[in-house]
Parts: structure tokens; C-alpha cells; sequence
């Protein structure tokens, strides 16, 4: 890692070679306007970014807490905390000397307001009067924190294909992200997208995930079994996050010296959790937060430098042909995708049938589970031999219904998990079985993010989204969804009749359902296969296509010597960058 005393000059040293580059306009000719003029934006980021306090951004759907936590660190009422969809902003909480709200608004006006006035209720009324929408609303206050930080509360993220541009540039911008979960609400299929399509390609050194209100799960064993299954998936979506299983509102309280929510008898897990969270913001964000934000914009610099010089390489590489050469390259492109629409049409049989074999796998596991869960039902009522039963009524009643739902859960996961791999290894088979036989190796590379998505990758756009964001597994094949209609009956009839009866009298209604599942599940699977399958060449299909349309065009307004001369003069501009950036460790 880069010294910290020589971090600012090494970073100006590499703005101003890659600048020159995109502002030479032999070089700039050559790579074109539109490339260009993302790059520049990209680096007025980075300028804002080294000019703006170490921003603290914290993430994460509607109704996670977001709010609270904030709160709970600041050990004051800062946020509003019941805001609804419609209601919330996003909150620059920065420091001030005294405590002022203002409301930043999109036609550049400001409105002063009041802590009272960003409560719902008021905000509402407020917010019909106000000549423009609001941008952002600007809190400060005094907290100490807040002198080393600046902290943004962000809306709810529950839909990707809308997310606002503001929430997207303010996670550019970030110096580091906390993302709030619910233990109740275990990663939803849009949290793990949005976590590996807009939070881990940005490469943040430091990024929390708070799996909130643990104080709503009946015991210590409960928490630590969510606990142990957000840390597995984060660890494949994110590997460098750090998982604290937290509550807010309980913290919240504890430092507000309110009454505190009802001790189930594993508060110091939660309560010891907050405090390592809040010791390692301390040592590991306060204490090198001028580190990390070297580093973020380090990073951010490799990702210009690479993108440059990947747009360079295409471009060497298409000026060797002629233009005759390249139209038959575009329409050779143009006959694989044909090509592959039918050979995929072929092979969608093979994934049809692997995938119902599968299906038909998992319901026998499913129905052999469930007659042994029948014998262990009625096993609860059983006594021993002195006539005493097992289990005592009060026991039956506390532990039985969660008993059920985590075994039928647990079955259901495992027969889906046991065919995860498969799945996923049949989909890249097919893959490269259709690259080989067409002749397009090359093509196949694409889901590992090659050079060609790095190029034509735009600031304000993650053009891999509508790829990369095929996921072939979400929240389908973790809950059953039309199971829990059955579980919710007995909930509802619980405390109406004896909880075992309501079991067995709905156990065939909770068999029925979770085999429809199984059946929807592997449905959605090989829909989400097919997508992937299709997804992966059309996109590397139409990039290379574009690549080369755009190259054909400038070549036709450049001989190749004016080419050959920019491209090699943008190299050797390159090399000073390039060596900085290699002895940060960036490339």
C-alpha cells in the first residue's frame, strides 16, 4: 500500500498523465468523444472525492433500520426514523457547531428547517409547498464522529432497475458502505444483486454488513443460525465484508437511557456485536480514514488507466484490417449470433430435461422427509416409561411451531443446495460446449469480466447489469414461499387449540405446498439458466459488434499512420501511470 505522506502526489502525478492523455487531441480523435467524455467525468469524481469529507454511506432496502443505526451511533435523534417511501430523502449528516437542517432542493434553492420538520408527518406537509423536490437534506451537528466524517442516510433500495441516479453517485463517491439487513428478512434476491452489481465492483476496502433488530429472535441459538447463513452468502457475493449481527433499536436506547426492548437472554450478543461495529469504525475507518481514501481513488484511477488502455488495444487490433476486413468481421459477428440463437434453441431441451430430473429428485427427498416428520410430530407426545411426557405443554407451546418451520426450511434449502452446483456447472457446460462447436472460444469469457466490458463500461451506467444480473439462485429457493401460507394458519390458530392438532391437521396442506414450490423453484431455475445461457452471448455478441462499428467509422475519417502514431504515443503516456499504480499494488 502507498505511503500516506506520498499518497497526494502520486495521485496527482496519475490525474495528470491520464488527463494528458484525454486531452491530446491526436489521441482523443482516436478513442472518440463519447469515451472521452466519460472519462472526464469519472475524473471529476475523483476531484470531488478528494475534496469532500470521508464519507460514510449506509445502504440497504426499505425498513432495515437504516435510520436507527444511524442514531445509535450518534447517540442522538438525528434521523427520522419513520419515514415512508414516498417521505424519504437522503440525509448528509456532516459537522457543524450548531445543530441546523437544511433542505437542499433539485432547482439549487435551500430551505432551512427544523430536526421536527424531517419527521414524517411534517415533512409531508412541508414538502407540498416547497417550489422544487428535495435533492438532499444537509443535517449538522456537533457529535464527534461527525469532525472525521461525513455520514449519508440513503432511501430504500427495493428496486434496482430505478434506483436514483443521487443514491448512485453517492455510492460511487463513498469512502466506505454499511449495509443494513433484517435477521427477519434474510437476503432478499434484490439485496445480493444489488451487493454484487453496484456495491463489489467498486472495490471498497471497508464495508460493513448490519444484520439489524437480532433482539426480535427468540433465542441465542436462532441468532447465531442467521448469523452463520448471512456471513456464507455475503462471504460469495462480498468476501472482504464484515458481518455484525446488531440491533439498533435496543443500542439506540441503551445510549438514549430509554427502556430498552425485552431481553430474551442473548442481549450480549447483539450489545457486544455494536461495540466491536463501533470499535472498528474507530480503528479501522477514523484512525486511516486519509489510507482509505487514498486507496478509493487509487482504485478509481486504475479502473481509468485500465479502461484506457483496453480501448486502445481494440482499436490496434481493429486498425489492422482494412475496411473491407472489418465489414466482414461485423457481419461475421452477425452470422454467429445466428448461429447461436439456433444452437441454443438445441441444447434448451438438454437443460429442459437435466433440470426436471432434478425436480423429480428433490420431491421424493421431500416426501421421504415428510413421512419421517409425521413419526417425529407424534413423537412429542410420547412419555417415557414412568408415563411422564416428553415434552411439557409449556415447552410444546415456546418451542414446537419454529421447531417445524426451521426442519421443513432446512429440508427444502437442502434439496436445492445439493443441486446448486449442478446446476450452475451444467449452465457453463452448455456454455462452452457452444463456444467450442461454433469456434468462439472467446466469447464464453464474458461472465468473467473481461477486457470488453471494462471498455465499454460508463460512469452513470453498469452496462453488465442486464448480464451479470441474471442470478440463478435468490429468496425462491431459500423460503417457501406458498408453504408459508400454511405456517401463518397455525400461527393464527395457535393459541386456539392444541398447536400439534393444528400440525398434523394441516400437514398435508404443508406437504402439498412445499412440493408446489419445489416444482416453481426448478421452474424459475431453468428460465434464470436460459437467461444466463442467452444473456452471456448476446452481450458479448453486440459489444464486439459495436467495438467494431465505432472503429470502422473512425478509421474511415484516419489514415492508418495518424492511428498507429496517436495509438503509440497514448502507450508511452501510459507507462508513468501505469508504474505508480503497480507499486500501490492497483494493477
Amino acid at each position: 500500500m502507498i505511503d500516506e505522506n506520498n499518497a497526494s502526489v502520486e495521485i496527482t502525478r496519475v490525474r495528470k498523465s491520464l488527463n494528458a492523455v484525454l486531452d491530446d487531441p491526436q489521441i482523443s480523435g482516436v478513442l472518440g468523444s463519447e469515451f472521452v467524455s466519460e472519462l472526464k467525468e469519472w475524473d471529476a469524481l475523483i476531484g470531488k472525492k478528494m475534496d469532500e469529507p470521508f464519507t460514510l454511506v449506509i445502504l440497504g432496502e426499505f425498513k432495515r433500520g437504516k435510520s436507527t443505526i444511524i442514531n445509535a451511533i450518534l447517540g442522538k435523534d438525528l434521523t427520522p426514523t419513520n419515514a415512508t417511501p414516498e417521505t424519504y430523502t437522503i440525509n448528509e449528516i456532516t459537522f457543524g457547531n450548531f445543530r441546523t437542517v437544511q433542505a437542499f432542493l433539485e432547482n439549487g434553492r435551500r430551505v432551512p428547517l427544523t430536526i421536527d420538520d424531517i419527521k414524517r408527518e411534517k415533512l409531508e406537509q412541508r414538502m407540498k409547498m416547497f417550489p422544487s423536490k428535495i435533492s438532499y437534506i444537509q443535517i449538522k451537528d456537533n457529535s464527534p464522529i461527525l469532525s472525521e466524517i461525513k455520514i449519508v442516510d440513503t432511501p430504500g433500495l427495493s428496486d434496482l432497475e430505478s434506483l436514483d441516479k443521487e443514491v448512485r453517485d453517492y455510492i460511487v463517491n463513498a469512502d466506505a458502505i454499511m449495509y443494513a439487513t433484517s435477521c427477519l428478512l434474510p437476503f432478499s434476491e434484490t439485496e445480493q444483486t444489488f451487493l454484487a452489481s453496484h456495491v463489489q465492483p467498486q472495490r471498497f476496502s471497508v464495508l460493513y454488513i448490519l444484520v439489524n433488530m437480532l433482539d426480535a429472535l427468540e433465542t441465542r441459538s436462532d441468532a447465531q443460525r442467521i448469523l452463520r447463513r448471512f456471513k456464507s452468502i455475503a462471504g460469495r457475493i462480498v468476501p472482504n465484508a464484515v458481518v455484525y449481527g446488531i440491533s439498533g433499536a435496543d443500542e439506540y436506547a441503551r445510549r438514549m437511557g430509554q427502556e430498552r426492548p425485552e431481553n430474551k437472554g442473548f442481549r450480549d450478543l447483539y450489545e457486544t456485536q455494536f461495540l466491536q461495529f463501533e470499535l472498528s469504525l474507530k480503528r479501522d475507518i477514523l484512525m486511516q480514514k486519509d489510507v482509505i481514501r487514498s486507496q478509493r481513488v487509487l482504485t478509481m484511477l486504475s479502473q481509468m488507466w485500465e479502461e484506457t488502455k483496453t480501448k486502445l488495444d481494440l482499436i490496434s487490433e481493429m486498425a489492422e484490417l482494412d475496411q473491407q476486413k472489418l465489414a466482414e468481421k461485423v457481419s461475421d459477428i452477425e452470422s454467429k449470433g445466428q448461429q447461436l440463437e439456433a444452437a441454443l434453441e438445441a441444447k434448451k431441451p438438454q437443460l429442459h430435461l437435466s433440470i426436471i430430473e432434478m425436480q423429480q429428485q428433490a420431491e421424493k427427498w421431500m416426501y421421504e422427509f415428510f413421512a419421517k416428520l409425521r413419526t417425529n410430530i407424534l413423537d412429542c407426545r410420547s412419555k417415557d416409561a414412568n408415563g411422564v411426557e416428553k415434552y411439557s405443554a409449556e415447552e410444546i407451546e415456546k418451542f414446537f411451531y419454529p421447531y417445524l418451520m426451521e426442519k421443513v426450511g432446512e429440508a427444502y434449502r437442502t434439496c436445492i443446495e445439493h443441486h446448486r452446483d449442478m446446476i450452475t456447472e451444467l449452465v457453463e457446460k452448455i456454455s462452452h460446449d457452444l463456444s467450442k462447436s461454433l469456434g468462439i472460444e472467446e466469447y464464453n469469457d464474458t461472465s468473467k469480466a473481461p477486457s470488453v466490458e471494462r471498455l465499454m463500461m460508463s460512469v452513470n451506467k453498469n452496462v453488465t447489469r442486464r448480464v451479470m444480473g441474471v442470478k440463478l439462485f435468490g429468496t425462491s429457493e431459500t423460503f417457501p414461499p406458498a408453504a408459508m401460507s400454511s405456517f401463518s394458519l397455525i400461527l393464527k390458530k395457535k393459541k386456539q387449540t392444541d398447536i400439534i392438532d393444528i400440525a398434523l391437521e394441516n400437514y398435508d396442506d404443508i406437504r402439498t405446498n412445499i412440493v408446489k414450490d419445489i416444482k416453481d423453484v426448478y421452474q424459475d431455475l431453468e428460465t434464470k439458466a436460459l437467461s444466463r445461457l442467452e444473456g452471456i452471448y448476446k452481450y458479448q455478441i453486440g459489444m464486439n459488434k459495436e467495438a467494431l462499428t465505432q472503429t470502422k467509422e473512425m478509421i474511415g475519417q484516419l489514415d492508418d499512420a495518424q492511428i498507429r502514431d496517436a495509438i503509440a504515443k497514448a502507450r508511452e503516456m501510459l507507462k508513468e501511470p501505469e508504474s505508480i499504480l503497480r507499486s500501490c499494488g492497483e494493477l
